[in-house]
């Protein structure tokens, strides 16, 4: 495989791009210049790399598009069930299970996965922590260990899985050339040793100074708080919720709906449920209060994705079908797209390994998540294990949830303290405070997973 200019000046800006992260710099302008530098390869033509910036960033809203509202959609779900305090009522028969500090941790941990799965964990973070927070430390959990609960469950396993939206897996996978469904699939293993591993081993910490009295004067401290009552709406709210959501899963497996159709199922039976819950909570002005949730929900997707669509668009550059809808038929024949050409031409000069390749991808993965979002790098992820993947004929969706797993465990509220402040705030904890908790049993899930990937790939 024969490889161009165009072939090192993206080599160059993947590299430009991973340099930046590790200095924790954002790094949309060396997309925006990547973009450009490759329309001036192509086109030899300023304008026209010009226009190519602005069409490679409509290219990545479409792909990005259908992640960015099912989540927003989500967000105005959560807002609705806010305003009659039905998302507490959904938490309230946990805390009757909750009787010592273990119960208490995996508990909170489990109803902020569950939560995260269809909510996402920055609005769960704060509507969990409020309920479980004084009902945890009267069982004896103190704050930090319902703040690493809330991390590990719902920043970690819920937002690096994330089965339900499968936004983080569409943006990896796309990144990567392959479907959603298939990332989710093949990387299952990986998910799952990532969270046994990191989350047994800080619940083992954490119960190692429990016993040690590391916490005894803070728990000594803890009064008893009474669980608040709630109202008929609360109820019929929940229940609304339940059975719409449990109605789309059957539907899932009876019309076998993966990807986007049951993110598409999921995002209007949401927007039907905030109808209903807002006509029941607000009546007469049922029509404000739900374009009030819904501006809210879009508000926090794009808060979220707006630094996400440069970046990706610049990743997206590197298969065929994005490059050439911007720029047009620019690759000569018998190139797979950019990435995939220097994967094959990687495979024919250097002597990789397994090994290598998982190592690289858990270190590159990591390093991306080090801004805080967990999110902005694993289009890089993805592109990596496309080359990777190609390179050793290993499976790309494997390699693609390794990266993903490594850049947002890092990134998206776990290890990063800019990263996890929602958690330490709801919790009153010192967010390094936390972030040096998480940092060893991270390490050793990332160890764990690296070399399970090196067995599966």
């Amino acid at each position: 495989m024969v490889l161009t200019g165009a072939h090192y000046i993206y080599l160059f800006f993947m590299l430009a791009i991973l340099v930046i992260m590790i200095m924790k710099k954002d790094v949309i302008v060396p997309c925006i210049l990547g973009i450009f530098c490759l329309g001036l390869f192509y086109t030899q033509s300023i304008t026209q790399s010009t226009n190519a910036i602005f069409n490679a960033l409509i290219v990545s809203l479409n792909e990005l598009g259908s992640i960015i509202i099912i989540i927003s959609v989500m967000v105005a779900l959560s807002k609705a069930l806010e305003d009659n305090d039905a998302i507490y009522y959904m938490i309230k028969p946990f805390s009757k299970v909750i009787k010592n500090s273990t119960t208490a941790f995996f508990v909170v941990g489990i109803v902020m996965c569950l939560l995260s799965w269809f909510f996402w964990p920055t609005p769960a973070v704060a509507l969990v922590g409020a309920i479980f927070l004084p009902v945890a430390m009267n069982a004896g959990l103190p704050a930090i260990g319902v703040a690493m609960a809330l991390n590990l469950f719902g920043h970690g396993l819920a937002l690096s899985t994330d089965f339900v939206v499968q936004g983080a897996p569409a943006i990896t996978g796309g990144a990567a050339g392959i479907e959603a469904a298939e990332v989710i699939s093949e990387g299952m293993p990986l998910y799952w040793v990532m969270a046994i591993v990191t989350i047994g081993a800080a619940f083992y910490y954490l119960r190692k100074d429990l016993k040690n009295g590391v916490f005894k004067k803070e728990l000594s401290q803890i009064k008893h708080v009474k669980v608040k009552t709630f109202n008929k709406k609360a109820k019929i709210a929940t229940l609304l919720v339940l059975v719409g959501f449990m109605l789309d899963i059957v539907a899932m497996y009876a019309f076998n709906l993966k990807g986007g159709d049951a993110s598409a199922l999921l995002g209007g039976t949401s927007l039907i449920l905030i109808i209903i819950i807002n006509a029941m909570n607000h009546k007469k002005d049922c029509l404000d209060s739900v374009c009030k949730n819904i501006i809210d929900g879009f508000v926090f997707g794009i808060k979220i994705f707006g630094a996400i669509i440069p970046i990706a668009a610049f990743f997206y550059m590197g298969e065929v079908g994005p490059l050439t809808s911007v720029l047009g038929e620019v690759l000569p024949t018998g190139s797979q797209g950019l990435i995939s050409d220097m994967g094959i031409a990687l495979s024919q000069t250097v002597p990789l390994n397994k090994f290598a390749v998982a190592s690289i991808q858990t270190v590159v993965g990591a390093i991306t998540g080090l801004d805080g979002s967990g999110f902005s790098g694993i289009s890089l992820a993805g592109s990596l294990a496309a080359v990777f993947g190609t390179a050793i004929n290993a499976s790309v969706g494997a390699l693609c949830a390794l990266g993903q797993i490594a850049g947002i465990w890092v990134g998206g509220g776990c290890l990063v303290p800019w990263g996890l402040i929602s958690a330490a705030a709801i919790c009153g904890v010192n967010p390094v405070d936390l972030a040096k908790r998480n940092f060893k049993p991270i390490m050793i899930g990332f160890v764990a997973t690296t070399l399970v990937a090196i067995l599966i790939i």
